[in-house]
């Protein structure tokens, strides 16, 4: 599923200047080439992963691409990684992620191709470097976006409250692959605002996080909160500007 979400800033945070990726109208980035990023869920008819396994692990799975050297540019005598590029410049536009299915041969043939393979309890997911938007290899081009309706055969375990949870909200019906999407927006975004040492310590950790869906009169404190917010564009699923995700990390809680 696709997701061309709009992640909403603390109030004070210097990205809500013009151009940035977290303002919910118009700018220039809107101006920009668009790029996405590939995720692929391991979903095999006999033996498919639970919802809230695949939310974790595809937040994990973003959270892994964007500290990996290879995204990373240059800095102190290091040189820029091959994926530095294509990640800035999808960073420097909307915020795209396409979330699609493979089984068998299909998975295998993904696997093949540069990536991240992030492993949960018992889902795997595979992030891609950024591609344009007419610009998918042909391996993943031809995976489908619909048929990844998971459910959680228990109840998921209680989130920590120790530690980062993406709350989802409540009162907004969605399949497991925009779920998905937007799990790994509610990490991007926390990922963002977050110091160089914090992001180290949480990447050194193996980026410990939990999903969660809070009750309604949760999910209104929590979105008054002061911490981030992603807001859907609404191109699939929800209505533009509906609040998806609040991303809820221990150095973010005032």
């Amino acid at each position: 599923m696709s997701s061309d979400s709009i992640p909403e800033p603390l109030p004070a945070a210097p990205e809500a200047s013009a151009g940035s990726p977290f303002r919910t109208e118009p700018t220039a980035r809107d101006e920009a080439p668009q790029f996405v990023l590939p995720l692929v869920v391991h979903l095999e008819k006999t033996d498919p992963p639970a919802r809230n396994d695949a939310l974790v692990t595809a937040a994990r799975a973003v959270l892994t691409i964007l500290s990996d050297p290879r995204a990373q540019g240059e800095d102190e005598g290091r040189a820029e990684g091959e994926w530095a590029r294509a990640v800035r410049e999808w960073q420097d536009a909307r915020i795209r992620k396409v979330v699609r299915r493979a089984r068998g041969a299909e998975w295998r043939k993904a696997s093949t191709l540069p990536g991240i393979t992030v492993t949960g309890e018992h889902a795997e997911v595979r992030v891609f470097p950024p591609v344009p938007l007419d610009g998918w290899p042909k391996e993943l081009a031809k995976l489908q976006v619909s048929g990844t309706d998971l459910d959680d055969p228990q109840a998921p375990a209680a989130p920590d409250p120790a530690g980062p949870v993406l709350w989802m909200n409540p009162d907004v019906a969605m399949s497991a692959g925009k779920a998905m999407a937007q799990a790994g927006h509610g990490a991007q975004l926390a990922w963002w605002e977050l110091s160089d040492a914090e992001r180290k310590a949480w990447r050194e950790a193996g980026f410990p996080l939990s999903v969660a869906t809070p009750d309604t009169a949760r999910w209104r404190e929590l979105t008054a909160s002061g911490l981030p917010v992603v807001r859907d564009a609404g191109f699939t699923e929800v209505a533009p500007g509906s609040c998806t995700v609040v991303a809820d990390h221990p150095a973010l809680r005032r």
